[in-house]
């Protein structure tokens, strides 16, 4: 793309028509404060303080931009500008396009925002966790749903249920080369994931402000979680204080509206209250989603970690469950818990199933090479 700007920016050609104006939606949130823009006006960053000349640039970058392109403009906005109040209003929710990040935009403004606003804020974020629970349920439950399986082997299967892989390896001295074939004297099969309780998983999650986009996620997938019926799902956030929202995860948007998104951050509370909530550790996956910036007790935290480890738990620490790679975190901290057995790093939500199923079957996880 080639914009224009003062004189033209030294090229002799002009903008015009709808070059002109994606030049101008770009100049209002990109534009230097120390030149002349289209007409010789004054180019500067800034979409003033009018609601209205807000909502004609929403519906512009919307007009002239792809919608991934319009998400970054829109959290620039935000970013640079100062818009975070604007969203307040409910004309401007409607002109956005929604997004995991507007998302953890209106839960960060959720105690400020007025009545006549937080239906329409309800309304964005629910469309926002649909389209990421079409995105992620169906390949999330096929995936723990054969790691369940896996995980309840038997030796007196079904036919169908046979793993002949396993099957053969365990019956290959029982081989017979005069009829080259092997008798298997014993059978290992899968057994099928019943509908009593097999698993259960607690999600720990840091609600402070920088885990905006983990929250979200890990709402989606505490719902998904909890809708099969042979894991027992438990979300707890956390900042300085606990909250336990299990009772919420048949929808995730309530689950979203109960956190608090800011704060201190005491890791060790939360894990506190997390051990007591087990009652049969080596069947639990044990999830805590943290950046690991601890205000609480550094060494408490890491001995419930330990004894949690030693009780049987699979301990996954995620610092980051998004698209955008690992965030600032606590490197000691980090390095703490991988000497522990409990390697901390950022997963994005195509991997967090591979990572669950991995923990369900005390394999090991899948740590990304970026780590």
């Amino acid at each position: 793309m080639v914009l224009g700007g003062d004189a033209a920016d030294g090229t002799g050609c002009a903008l015009s028509g709808r070059d002109a104006a994606m030049d101008g939606a770009l100049a209002a949130l990109y534009g230097k404060g120390d030149g002349k823009g289209q007409a010789g006006k004054e180019r500067s960053a800034g979409l003033g303080a009018s609601a209205p000349s807000v909502a004609r640039w929403l519906g512009d970058i919307r007009t002239y931009f792809p919608s991934s392109v319009v998400q970054v403009m829109q959290r620039d906005a935000i970013d640079r500008l100062g818009l975070s109040t604007l969203l307040l209003e409910p004309e401007m929710l409607e002109a956005v396009e929604a997004d995991v990040h507007l998302v953890g935009t209106l839960l960060s403004l959720n105690k400020a925002m007025p009545e006549t606003t937080k239906e329409t804020a309800r309304a964005v974020v629910r469309k926002v966790v649909e389209d990421l629970e079409k995105r992620l349920a169906t390949r999330t439950r096929a995936t723990l749903t054969g790691a369940l399986d896996r995980s309840a082997r038997i030796n007196r299967p079904r036919h169908h249920d046979i793993d002949w892989n396993r099957t053969i390896s365990a019956n290959l001295k029982h081989y017979l080369p005069e009829y080259r074939t092997i008798v298997p004297e014993r059978l290992v099969g899968y057994g099928r994931a019943s509908r009593s309780v097999k698993k259960e998983v607690v999600l720990c999650i840091d609600q402070s402000g920088s885990m905006a986009a983990s929250v979200v996620y890990a709402s989606v997938f505490g719902a998904v979680l909890a809708s099969m019926r042979s894991i027992d799902t438990r979300l707890v956030v956390f900042d300085t204080a606990v909250v336990d929202l299990t009772d919420q995860l048949d929808d995730p948007v309530d689950v979203l509206f109960g956190t608090q998104l800011g704060g201190g951050t005491d890791i060790n509370r939360a894990l506190a209250y997390c051990q007591s909530q087990i009652t049969r550790p080596a069947e639990t996956v044990m999830v805590l989603i943290s950046d690991l910036y601890e205000g609480g007790i550094r060494n408490e935290m890491l001995k419930r970690v330990a004894a949690m480890k030693a009780s049987g738990v699979q301990f996954v620490t995620l610092l980051a469950l998004s698209d955008e790679g690992a965030p600032a975190y606590d490197r000691e901290h980090a390095a703490a818990l991988a000497a522990l057995g409990a390697p901390a790093f950022a997963c994005t939500p195509d991997l967090f199933p591979e990572v669950m199923a991995a923990a369900i079957e005390k394999r090991p996880i899948p740590i990304p090479d970026t780590v």
